[in-house]
């Protein structure tokens, strides 16, 4: 009876409920592990780094982006020729002169040759400590790319619109007539006797070019330090933000400068301020993700890779199992 009974209970089984059991079990242990990829990928600042430095990647991602540094020296040529040739020469009369006649003062508060140094080299260094700190080449190279782009790209354009427009300069008057003696051409435009390289710049007011490269440069620093610190991150610490609009306040020192030495109107910085603001945003968003982004820390070749390990490892791990 005993062994009737047994067999008669393994036999009332219906054949495909072993299959089925099988079927939900594959069923939730490739739920687990999707869920898993899910997360790994989420907390993909917790990977670690140091894998992929300037020794080890370094010639290989400068090669890919052999077209872009070339396309650098272009602009770097095109900037130079813009700097060359002779803006256009506004028709400026008597009356306009009127407005133009603010004192000129040869030596800057913030020279030329300083603007590079906390445009570009500044936000460099900055790039370098980070890349200290996560020896991510990536990161390093897309930076310091991007940068260059943001302040040669504003560069060419404000001095196409200088040469272009052509506007007199505050301080225009002084430049034209050094001795204070007026001449002017039958049509009533100004006969200008000053230094011809000193007039050639007085023609160069709008929009202002220490202002934009300014932002072009900082504005950039400030994208990079909100994605890096996760200022939105919902947590409200007021002290992120305040790191980083600190870019943006010496970038508006900067142009509040060139009004204070009547090199330019304050329509030449607002409009010099729009220039690089707008061209340093496009460059950032070109090579990182918005800061807001739940991976707003890196740029987007150093997550792409990252994910791509990332799916690569678990592939073999359910290959494995």
């Amino acid at each position: 009876m005993y062994s009737w009974k047994r067999t008669k209970t393994r036999n009332t089984f219906p054949s495909f409920i072993p299959k089925l059991h099988d079927s939900l079990l594959n069923f939730a242990f490739y739920m687990c592990i999707s869920r898993f990829c899910y997360r790994r990928l989420a907390r993909m600042p917790e990977i670690e780094f140091g894998m992929h430095t300037v020794r080890s990647h370094g010639a290989k991602v400068a090669k890919n982006h052999k077209c872009d540094w070339l396309i650098l020296l272009v602009l770097v040529a095109m900037d130079g020729f813009l700097n060359y040739i002779h803006p256009f020469n506004r028709y400026t009369n008597t009356k306009m002169l009127e407005d133009l006649k603010f004192p000129f003062k040869e030596h800057d508060t913030i020279p030329m040759w300083a603007v590079p140094i906390f445009a570009v080299i500044l936000p460099c260094t900055v790039f370098l400590i980070y890349y200290h700190y996560r020896r991510d080449v990536y990161d390093l190279h897309h930076a310091i790319l991007g940068i260059l782009y943001s302040v040669l790209v504003t560069a060419v354009i404000t001095d196409s619109i200088k040469d272009a427009v052509g506007r007199p300069r505050p301080n225009f008057f002084y430049r034209c007539f050094p001795d204070g003696m007026e001449a002017f051409l039958p049509n009533g435009d100004v006969n200008c006797h000053g230094d011809p390289k000193v007039v050639k710049e007085g023609y160069k007011s709008f929009p202002s070019g220490h202002t934009s490269w300014s932002f072009a440069g900082l504005a950039f620093l400030s994208w990079y330090l909100c994605g890096k610190m996760k200022a939105f991150d919902r947590r409200g610490h007021a002290a992120k933000l305040c790191i980083v609009l600190l870019p943006l306040l010496i970038a508006a020192l900067v142009g509040i400068s060139r009004i204070d030495d009547y090199w330019h109107h304050w329509t030449d910085v607002f409009t010099g301020s729009i220039i690089g603001s707008v061209v340093a945003s496009l460059c950032y968003l070109l090579f990182f993700p918005f800061p807001h982004d739940i991976n707003g820390w890196a740029p987007h070749a150093s997550i792409k890779m990252r994910e791509n390990i990332e799916l690569q490892s678990t592939s073999v791990r359910i290959d494995t199992v």
